[in-house]
């Protein structure tokens, strides 16, 4: 298939996220790494900044998913980048003059959790808006293959850096693209309109639930989102076990490890890729069901790692494989939930989305913690990959009826050719 243009405003707005994206995967680890490093934290003190901060971020974000709802998208987006900017600059400031403190981590890793929701569910709002919903999956698809290989990328050159410049280096070019992100995003042109909204213009304590109400009143969406949480949550509780068991228990050295995390991040590359082709070949439900299931084969592998080549081997090929099936199916989720969401919801669905998988994945790791403690982290990582055989069976079974009046108005032929979007930067 030829690539696609969506024209010159999605292109600013996928540099914004590539800009950002390739500075937290140079910053990825940033913060509990000068916990260590400058604070001299301990164990349950880097716990606690990696638990606490996000959860305080997602309490920060509930209430700014209805606020984001009926606001221009852009000024959002732009607002949410300087705050990331300014917040995270404080770190190398503060260690510039000696005042760096435990608290001041802490209220950095809240605030930017808080404006990565925000920002999120803005900007998955203004995308709606500025692409046709046939160019919706080559977009997020676009995203998704810009996301695995920032990781590729960004967590090896963020170690080198600190390793030559100190420990705030990535810190600062993490903040610094946000700055870049922002400006990216004023280069949009186009007025955009301001969203329409009927009764009262002040937000109500009923419309902060409003994103979970549509997602679990729909049946499609419901099914998805409930076997999201269990598949991510799975999945990210096994990475901090897996790093015990080969760091600690099978001796593998630093640079294994990280290449047994860096090298499968090319598997992002070619399921993003694939999204649009295979979604075009068999259709959007078949995708989301038999993708969706292949997502929960794969994990219990990691409890056959031994140590040597061929444990590296064993990571890597199931790594490959999650990270494939991954990258597949999320740019066909997200396509479907921005297709099945209203227009004057989107905000507070993608927010409640975002908030309920961090917690998700904050609980199932926690678990996890304590089952390796009671047992070994590989009984836990077991455990977690025979759990995720049950997560199939929450994926929807048959198509919404919006899938099923798309495909049967369907024509055989070349994909259509992007057209122009109205003049606003929606």
């Amino acid at each position: 298939m030829a690539r696609r243009s969506l024209g010159r405003r999605f292109g600013w707005l996928w540099a914004a996220y590539a800009v950002s994206a390739y500075g937290s995967g140079l910053g990825f680890g940033a913060i509990p790494l000068i916990a260590v490093l400058v604070l001299h934290a301990g164990p349950a003190q880097v716990s606690a900044l990696s638990a606490a901060g996000p959860a305080v971020g997602m309490l920060i974000a509930l209430p700014l998913g209805p606020w984001v709802e009926f606001r221009r998208k852009r000024p959002v987006m732009i607002a949410m980048d300087l705050t990331r900017f300014g917040v995270m600059m404080t770190i190398p400031v503060a260690y510039a003059f000696g005042l760096l403190g435990f608290v001041q981590l802490l209220i950095v890793s809240a605030v930017v959790a808080a404006a990565k929701i925000t920002s999120n569910a803005a900007g998955g709002a203004y995308l709606r808006a500025l692409v046709r919903p046939d160019d919706l999956l080559v977009a997020n698809a676009r995203f998704e293959s810009t996301t695995w290989s920032s990781i590729a990328v960004g967590p090896p050159l963020g170690g080198a850096a600190i390793g030559l410049f100190g420990p705030v280096t990535t810190v600062v070019a993490d903040a610094l693209s946000y700055l870049l992100s922002a400006l990216s995003i004023t280069a949009i042109r186009g007025r955009e309109e301001p969203p329409r909204r009927s009764g009262k213009n002040q937000v109500g304590a009923g419309e902060l639930l409003d994103g979970w109400r549509h997602i679990l009143t729909h049946p499609g969406l419901r099914a998805l989102y409930f076997n999201n949480l269990l598949v991510n949550g799975l999945i990210m509780a096994t990475e901090p076990l897996l790093a015990v068991l080969l760091l600690r228990q099978l001796g593998f050295p630093p640079w294994q490890y990280g290449l047994a995390f860096a090298a499968p991040c090319v598997g992002g590359l070619i399921g993003s890729r694939l999204a649009r082709r295979v979604v075009a070949r068999y259709g959007q439900h078949r995708v989301l069901r038999t993708v969706g299931t292949l997502r929960a084969v794969w994990l219990v592998g990691l409890a056959f790692v031994r140590p040597g080549v061929a444990g590296l081997a064993i990571v890597i090929a199931v790594e490959l494989a999650i990270i494939i099936s991954m990258s597949l199916y999320t740019p066909v989720l997200a396509t479907y939930r921005l297709e099945h969401t209203p227009q004057d919801r989107v905000a507070r669905t993608l927010s409640a989305w975002s908030i309920s998988g961090n917690a998700s994945i904050a609980v199932f790791s926690a678990l996890g913690g304590l089952l390796a403690d009671a047992t070994s982290p590989r009984t836990a990582i077991t455990i977690a990959g025979l759990l995720i055989f049950v997560s199939p069976l929450l994926l929807p079974r048959h198509p919404a009826p919006e899938i099923v009046r798309t495909l049967e108005s369907a024509t055989i032929g070349p994909p259509p050719q992007a057209a122009g979007v109205p003049d606003e930067a929606g």
